[in-house]
């Protein structure tokens, strides 16, 4: 039996961030992750010399010590992209931010009346007539925005991405993601252009290979300085004893193994994590875990024989008569992700659950219907050019907000709470939509607990705002609350947009 100071459950952004800070403090942990490679849904996987992620991953940050740690694992190899993508709606493209010519073109003169004319009868009525707070997605966007706009920018990509009515999923998803907005102009924005595009980021860092790089970097800095991560390696047992901690038995491929250690940081799903303790907790708690939900995701990489079909980074395709519910263009993400001049790379992105339709199709079927998709969208692909595809399958991509979530949820944390040696940091280890920054800030915050602080993580994503709209000259002082942060409709009709 091994022993460390510290064992770390996943070796995604946040597993690999709590190593890379413990290293630096001098403490050598141990990293055990499932998975045959570093990076979790920030990992860059590769077909044929192509290189895609699984989703897109902007490297911005309104966090400095985030962006510090960016730097030391990769230091100058990032390159600067400059940011560009539309949404497709109706047969129509609409430029990201919205501006004046081409919305009115887009929606007409008397759409986008309509529009004005429904969010002021919300404001009015919500004056008139005042409510109790919203509690559901659709209740919430309806209230701030009028039917119509949430109708046309909202309502079918979100019910895409999500697979439920927006009237089943809780307005604190709409809270986290884009409370705070400047309404009367996102509204005008929606309408009559954006007025604030100059300070929306025009550029972003990215790794020159993909995210994944990052993270594989990282995994290499590590084992270079005695910190080992084991691939491939599932956590079958964790051992407790009352609420602390005793040790961890692992499995890699027929070994079997036993790990002690004075503390743990567990990034895996926390639904997971409940069953895997023993003696296991409560009825009550499994209950709750069983009760949390998780949005699938897969992509379908299609090999292009054209090297220049469209300038965005990605697309939102909000039409709902296409299954696609995001395009990304990985030449235009980084070139060398795309190992041929006369090629192109194209991630099609469809948001599913284990089991339904989609996630059950074959590879064959999936790329084909992908295919089928990117010529009849009009990105300039004709019939025959597709020369090659491959499907990734991506589990419990996204926590779900559904109406039940929040309560399971805090039984889960209440409980977790009261272990003296146990961490849960990062998208899953939360069940928290946090974005890769924000899932390294909670890894960052665990580590400086362990070395006697004492930070609440669980409120991280609301204590820290990360949207976009100042230049880095302009973010004040000390962060701002979310509530202090506007975002453009697109951001509300997209919520899967971010740094994911």
């Amino acid at each position: 039996m091994k022993s460390y100071p510290v064992v770390i459950i996943g070796a995604g952004p946040a597993g690999l961030t709590a190593g890379h800070e413990l290293v630096k403090q001098g403490i050598k942990p141990i990293v055990l992750e499932q998975a045959d490679k570093v990076g979790g849904i920030s990992r860059t996987e590769m077909y044929k010399g192509y290189r895609f992620d699984i989703g897109g991953h902007r490297f911005f940050t309104k966090i400095g010590e985030v962006q510090q740690i960016w730097k030391e694992i990769l230091g100058d190899e990032f390159i600067k992209v400059p940011r560009l993508s539309r949404i497709y709606y109706q047969s129509k493209f609409y430029n990201y931010p919205l501006s004046l010519f081409n919305t009115l073109s887009n929606l007409g003169i008397i759409q986008s009346f309509f529009i004005l004319l429904s969010y002021l009868k919300a404001k009015l009525k919500a004056k008139l007539r005042p409510g109790p707070e919203p509690e559901t997605f659709d209740q919430w966007v309806t209230d701030r925005f009028g039917r119509r706009l949430y109708r046309i920018f909202f309502k079918t990509y979100t019910e895409k991405v999500w697979g439920i009515p927006c009237d089943k999923i809780q307005a604190d998803w709409a809270a986290q993601r884009i409370q705070g907005m400047s309404l009367k102009r996102a509204v005008i924005n929606a309408v009559f252009g954006s007025q604030n595009a100059k300070s929306l980021i025009k550029e972003f860092d990215y790794p020159v290979l993909g995210p994944g790089m990052m993270w594989e970097r990282c995994q290499e800095q590590l084992e270079s300085k005695g910190a080992p991560v084991h691939l491939n390696t599932s956590v079958t047992r964790i051992e407790r004893e009352g609420t602390r901690i005793k040790s961890i038995t692992a499995q890699q491929g027929d070994e079997t193994f036993q790990i002690t250690g004075d503390h743990f940081i567990s990034t895996m799903p926390v639904t997971a994590l409940v069953h895997r303790l023993d003696p296991l907790p409560p009825a009550y708690v499994l209950e709750a875990a069983r009760g949390l939900k998780y949005r699938d995701f897969l992509i379908v990489s299609l090999i292009i024989k054209q090297p220049d079909l469209f300038p965005d980074n990605w697309l939102y395709i909000h039409s709902p008569e296409f299954k696609v519910g995001r395009i990304q263009n990985f030449r235009n993400w980084s070139p060398a992700m795309v190992p041929e001049a006369d090629k192109s790379c194209l991630g099609m992105e469809y948001f599913c659950s284990e089991g339904d339709d989609l996630w059950e199709m074959s590879d064959t079927d999936l790329i084909g219907l992908a295919s089928r998709e990117a010529v009849e969208l009009g990105l300039g692909v004709k019939p025959g050019d597709v020369v090659d595809g491959v499907v990734i399958r991506q589990h419990k991509a996204y926590p779900v907000y559904d109406g039940e979530y929040r309560k399971h949820l805090q039984v889960l944390q209440d409980y977790l709470e009261t272990f003296d040696n146990l961490q849960t940091v990062g998208r899953n280890g939360m069940h928290r939509y946090n974005n890769q920054d924000h899932s390294m800030l909670t890894a960052l915050l665990a580590v400086k607990n362990i070395l006697g602080e004492e930070h609440d993580l669980w409120n991280v994503n609301t204590e820290r705002s990360y949207h976009e709209e100042f230049t880095k000259e302009e973010w004040p002082k000390k962060p701002l609350s979310e509530s202090g942060t506007p975002l453009t409709p697109v951001e509300l009709a997209s919520p899967v947009v971010s740094k994911s």
